[in-house]
Parts: C-alpha cells; sequence; structure tokens
C-alpha cells in the first residue's frame, strides 16, 4: 500500500482529478475515495469495464487514471490497451495494479500503462514471509517525482526483506505456472459442485470478460472466485471444515488460501457498496498454492460434506441448504 499511495501522491497535487475503477481492494479504494480527497484531489469511480465511463469521467484537471486488472476480489477485468489510449487522450498518467497477474501473465507497460504498482508481499515472496510493495515507470517519471518523495518520506523496504524478495523473483515464473494450473483445475471442479452458484476464473470460457483474458493474459492466474448456495453462515462452515487451505486474507503463496471479502478486505464498506462491487456475503476468494490438485480437491470435497450437512445433490442445487 506504501506503493500505492506513492504512485499516487508522489506527483498528484491540490486540484488534481483521479478516474478510477470501482472494483478495488478495500485499501486501494480508501486511498482513493477517501484519502486523496483530503488533500483536494477529487476522484470520480467508475464501472471499469465500461469504456464509455472511463471517457465521460474525464474532467479539464484529470491527471491519474487508476484500476486493478483482475479486480480484488471479483477477478473483473479491464482492457488495459483500450482504456490507455483513453488515459493519452487527456494526458492522464495511467497507474495500474498487477498483482492478481503478476507479472508473468500480464504485462500493463506493453499495453500502455504508465506506471504499474505490485503487493510483492504476494506471489514475488511467495511464501509469506515479509512485506513489500514495488513500482514500475519510466526514468523520467522515477527522476522528476518518486525519488524525492521516497526520499523525503521514507516508505523503504529494509535491506533483508529487498533481498528475501529478490529471491522470490528466482522462483516466480515456475510458481506462478504451477499455481495458475492448480487454479484452472479448481475452477473446473468447482463448477461443477451443486453447493457452487457461480465461479469467477479468467481461464474459463463462461467468465464475462474472457475475450479480454485471451487478448492481455497468459492464462488464467491464480486466482479465482466463488458463491456457495446458503449465504454467509454456509460459507463460514465450508471455509471452516477445510484443512489443507488455510484462511488467510494473503494471496499469491505456495500454500493455498482463501477468505471471505465481505467481513476482511472489504468489510468496512455498506452492504450496498459491496454489492455495487458484486461482493455478497457468499462469495469466497480462492488463491490456489503449490499442493497437489488432487489434495485440494479432496480438501474442497470434505469441507463440501461438512458444511451441506450430507444432503443429496438435488437438495443442494434446489437451494434447501
Amino acid at each position: 500500500m506504501a506503493a500505492v499511495n506513492a504512485a499516487f501522491f508522489s506527483f498528484l497535487k491540490a486540484g488534481d482529478h483521479v478516474v478510477s475503477s470501482r472494483v478495488l481492494f478495500g485499501s486501494c479504494r480508501y486511498i482513493v475515495e477517501e484519502l486523496l480527497p483530503r488533500f483536494g484531489i477529487t476522484s470520480t469511480l467508475v464501472d471499469g469495464r465500461d469504456l464509455s465511463a472511463w471517457r465521460a469521467a474525464v474532467r479539464p484537471n484529470t491527471r491519474a487514471f487508476f484500476c486493478e486488472t483482475p479486480a480484488n476480489p471479483t477477478v473483473e477485468l479491464i482492457d488495459l490497451a483500450e482504456v490507455a489510449k483513453i488515459a493519452k487522450d487527456c494526458g492522464a498518467r495511467f497507474i495500474v495494479d498487477n498483482v492478481f497477474a503478476t507479472p508473468m501473465l500480464q504485462k500493463p507497460l506493453a499495453l500502455g500503462a504508465d506506471i504499474v504498482v505490485y503487493s510483492a508481499t504476494k506471489h514475488i515472496d511467495g511464501q509469506g514471509r515479509c512485506l513489500g510493495g514495488v513500482i514500475l515507470c519510466d526514468e523520467a517519471f522515477l527522476n522528476d517525482y518518486l525519488k524525492v518523495y521516497l526520499r523525503q518520506t521514507g516508505p523503504s523496504l529494509s535491506p533483508f526483506n529487498a533481498w528475501v524478495l529478490l529471491k522470490g523473483l528466482e522462483t516466480l515464473p515456475i510458481r506462478v505456472e504451477a499455481m495458475s494450473a492448480n487454479a484452472a483445475r479448481l475452477s473446473d471442479y468447482l463448477a461443477e459442485r451443486p453447493e457452487v452458484e457461480m465461479v469467477l476464473y479468467p481461464g474459463r470460457a463462461d467468465h464475462p470478460q474472457a475475450a479480454i483474458a485471451r487478448k492481455q493474459m497468459a492464462s488464467g492466474g491464480t486466482l479465482l472466485s466463488f458463491t456457495v448456495r446458503g449465504g454467509k453462515e454456509t460459507a463460514f462452515r465450508f471455509v471452516d471444515a477445510l484443512k489443507i487451505i488455510k484462511i488467510s486474507n494473503n494471496l499469491g503463496d505456495s500454500k493455498s488460501l482463501i477468505s471471505h471479502p465481505a467481513t476482511t478486505t472489504h468489510q468496512r464498506f455498506t452492504p450496498e457498496v459491496r454489492a455495487d462491487m458484486g461482493i455478497s456475503d457468499n462469495l469466497l476468494r480462492l488463491s490456489a498454492g503449490l499442493e497437489h490438485p488432487e489434495d485440494l480437491i479432496c480438501d474442497l470435497d470434505q469441507a463440501f460434506s461438512a458444511a451441506y450437512g450430507g444432503q443429496r445433490r438435488e437438495e443442494v442445487a434446489g437451494g434447501t441448504a
């Protein structure tokens, strides 16, 4: 989050305007929606999938566009190349949070972005050992804005954490490939379960923006989201019953992790705002790790049995859970 914050505050000033997609990690949306306006920087949230909404939100003082794609936690996709064109036309810098896709699966700079941010805590470390953030930009932005901001405000890594993250980069391609394969396998498995209402995974043909995924991502990635039948209580029973897959708000780890966004990463928002972002009380976010996929499927199997009390498949599918 220091990286996201620095990407904005290093060059924006009072009187500037930011256009951002509305589906964001809770802390990112806090910066855009609440923190920036405290310093006289206004913001407009748009449906990132709608190119006309980006165009309509532009003002004479618009200085930055911001988005996550795939977005946290709904894995909603945004056409980076097209949004980059709109940003360029109005003279705004385009900042992209590329955490979910990783630099292995999506390259925003090549698609027209000006600045890319990462939580290195996630895939780059990959083992939950330390916190870190990354900002990618051209040399002009680095020299004109970022260097002095970092030097004067101090959001810098410790040398040891930097070393750990550099070591993590050495295995990043191998880990992301294996984790993505697991995520694809799990998404197909979950799509066949009667307890599951909906699966959202960019690598599946039924993802609402599957064409964009094919256009700008090398694979579907390591993250997927799904909704279970029966509401929040059933979702909690299911998550609590998992044994291999751990409950955690982290992602991109070598261990498979699951979270309930409505009560964790996005709990500070009202139910209405969460609904607008597509975050329901029965939505779960799953980060696929490096375990054997059959072990993960066995874990999900027993958790479904525990959560639904051995109901027959037709009863679950009929919504009686």
